[in-house]
């Protein structure tokens, strides 16, 4: 009998990437966790307080309001992107010399740094020397971001579609160019109608593509701050005021450690959370739709 031997000495090669992961991520967390039990007044002195800042933060209406606009923010996203995505994809050709045309036009917007795309709104918005601004104010339309909670709003959700939709576009396009012809010629044959060649082949075929998109821009509009930051600074009021910038307000505007270490923390499990729902949705969804289509 021959006794295969395991060699490990590969793990020795992946040693420097947990060292730099753990110096990365698992350093600076546990630095959060410590904050987030205790409170200082300065100088480095710390005193411990155990678990009062998370049941202030479970209470605090400023949470819960930031946490709703998060969360409104996100599902109005969702609703628009991933559609619009859809139909882009399905719009643009599959052959000849406008491919390469149509996915250039569409990775432009996703090559624009966050914080440039926040100015880019906010000039273009502006009454006075806008485009879209003072085009409107051209109409008779009363448009003001920075006074009006709605235009604030609308603002800066069609900016993120405008930025963030073409992410959608190339994943839905990249399932769909998966699929053999042979499918469509099959449908063709059997004269199906354009619903159902998307309803069964072309939707099917991208199940997998539109769980990553789901994923990618649920995370993402969850954790948005430039962009929003630059337009409105969470104003007019706290109309648009997310939860990382009401992080980042607690943390560095009123230097409150220990709160702000404490809403870290639950804003990571929160987005955490809802990440492991969405994939176990999407995934079970995927699932009853393959075992359907094979009966």
């Amino acid at each position: 009998m021959i006794v295969k031997q395991t060699n490990q000495k590969a793990w020795f090669m992946v040693l420097p990437v947990f060292l730099v992961v753990a110096f990365s991520a698992v350093i600076p967390l546990m630095t959060v966790v410590n904050y987030s039990v205790q409170d200082t007044f300065g100088n480095n002195v710390f005193f411990w307080v155990g678990m009062d800042w998370f049941k202030e933060l479970i209470h605090s209406d400023r949470f819960h309001a930031a946490f709703l606009r998060q969360l409104l923010f996100s599902g109005i996203i969702l609703a628009i992107e991933v559609p619009l995505g859809i139909v882009i994809a399905l719009a643009m050709p599959r052959k000849g010399w406008g491919v390469p045309v149509c996915l250039i036009s569409m990775a432009l917007p996703l090559l624009i740094p966050w914080n440039v795309v926040g100015t880019i709104w906010q000039i273009f918005g502006r009454v006075d020397i806008g485009l879209l601004g003072h085009s409107l104010a051209s109409l008779g339309i009363d448009y003001n971001y920075t006074q009006d909670p709605i235009a604030a709003w609308l603002t800066v959700i069609v900016m993120d579609v405008w930025h963030w939709t073409s992410l959608v576009v190339l994943l839905c396009y990249a399932g769909l160019c998966s699929i053999p012809d042979a499918y469509y010629q099959a449908a063709k044959i059997d004269g199906a109608s354009r619903w159902s060649v998307f309803r069964y082949i072309q939707l099917p075929k991208m199940q997998r593509v539109l769980l990553i998109a789901i994923l990618l821009r649920f995370m993402d509009s969850f954790m948005i701050y430039t962009e929003p930051f630059v337009i409105t600074g969470g104003g007019p009021g706290n109309s648009t005021t997310f939860m990382s910038i009401d992080l980042v307000k607690m943390a560095v505007g009123q230097f409150d450690l220990g709160p702000a270490a404490a809403m870290s923390l639950v804003y990571f499990l929160v987005i955490l959370l809802l990440s492991w729902v969405f994939y176990t949705v999407m995934s079970n969804i995927g699932e009853n739709s393959s075992n359907g289509g094979g009966r």
